[in-house]
């Protein structure tokens, strides 16, 4: 249902543009005559009042408004295709590698499927060691999806995930699940309408490697980037890591409950998803916009034994928790 680098992506709406043409369709029935009693004749038509004067245009109605995205609108088999793809066919992938840049072509093909602009946002990341491992420097990319519906000043929302992996681990559910709940809310937002308008991001170079536990490089760079009026009108970020095992949502913040986590938590309410809320947690990328002040929370994290190892395989992850994490964030935006 995904493709590897070619655009083989299911567009649901396709179908209703596709059939017919100018001309009549020869099967279809016969208009039904005009009953006397109904008819008006020319000679006893009422006169406009305001004739159009020669030569004015006519006005052309406003289309009628996209539907609001809901929580089933959301494919989960689109996510589990992610996952399978990204760990079964790409496996590891820290991210400077051949790897990490193949996952990101192969997502960025995903997201302009589904009607969206991807903007390669290029930064350094450092030498070191990710979970024991050596990882080279060198760049690494953020994929920024949008659909050209954010003006400057206009409060706005983002929904990110983290790309990349350690370097031992295929990185099912650490974080292709992530991945695929982005890929697939993508694919359900073409021609939905939201609450506000909606960024996406897939981050690079999130798991750790430099001194100490430093890591987040790819979503520090996009925070880094933001520009005074952007921060100012991002109303909320979410970041989905580690979201395809259990059966209740973890809801985390990097200091006490926010407004995210609120909305978030009212959100699982709404489509009968239960969270717990985790307070003081630092480990995704939500911490480099908490960290700056801005409004984030993290969904995602419930532990699991194949955790940075290399078992950490699709089958690990569950399609029904991927279905929970997505009508949340899909009733978050709507």
């Amino acid at each position: 249902m995904l493709r590897r680098l070619s655009p083989l992506v299911v567009c649901l709406a396709v179908t209703a543009g596709c059939s017919g043409g100018s001309g009549a369709d020869p099967g279809a029935a016969p208009p039904t005559p005009t009953s006397p009693s109904t008819a008006t004749s020319e000679s006893s038509a009422p006169t406009d009042p305001t004739p159009t004067a020669p030569g004015t245009p006519t006005p052309t109605p406003d289309p009628a408004p996209e539907p609001r995205l809901a929580a089933d609108d959301v494919r989960v088999r689109t996510a589990v295709a992610a996952v399978e793809h990204l760990a079964g066919r790409i496996g590891p992938r820290p991210g400077t590698t051949d790897a990490y840049f193949r996952a990101a072509a192969w997502a960025e093909d995903q997201l302009t499927a589904s009607g969206w602009s991807v903007e390669r946002q290029r930064f350094p990341t450092p030498a070191g060691y990710s979970w024991s491992a050596p990882v080279e420097a060198g760049p690494s990319v953020n994929l920024v999806a949008s659909r050209g519906q954010r003006r400057p000043g206009e409060l706005w929302l983002l929904v990110g995930a983290h790309l990349d992996t350690v370097p031992a681990a295929p990185g099912a559910e650490d974080n292709a699940s992530g991945v695929g709940v982005v890929l697939a809310l993508a694919e359900a937002l073409e021609g939905r309408r939201t609450r506000l308008p909606v960024v996406l991001v897939l981050f690079g170079s999130e798991e750790p490697r430099g001194p100490g536990d430093a890591h987040h490089y790819g979503s520090k760079a996009f925070v880094e980037r933001m520009t005074p009026a952007e921060r100012r009108s991002l109303q909320g970020m979410v970041s989905l890591d580690r979201v395809g095992v259990g059966s209740v949502v973890p809801v985390q913040t990097v200091l006490a409950a926010n407004d995210v986590s609120t909305g978030l938590r009212a959100a699982a309410r709404r489509v009968d998803v239960a969270t717990v809320l985790e307070e003081r947690e630092t480990s995704s990328d939500h911490e480099s916009f908490a960290d700056e002040g801005l409004p984030a929370a993290r969904l995602g994290s419930t532990p699991y034994a194949a955790y940075h190892r290399p078992e950490d395989v699709a089958s690990v992850v569950d399609p029904a928790q991927l279905g929970r994490v997505a009508r949340v964030v899909a009733a978050w935006l709507r």
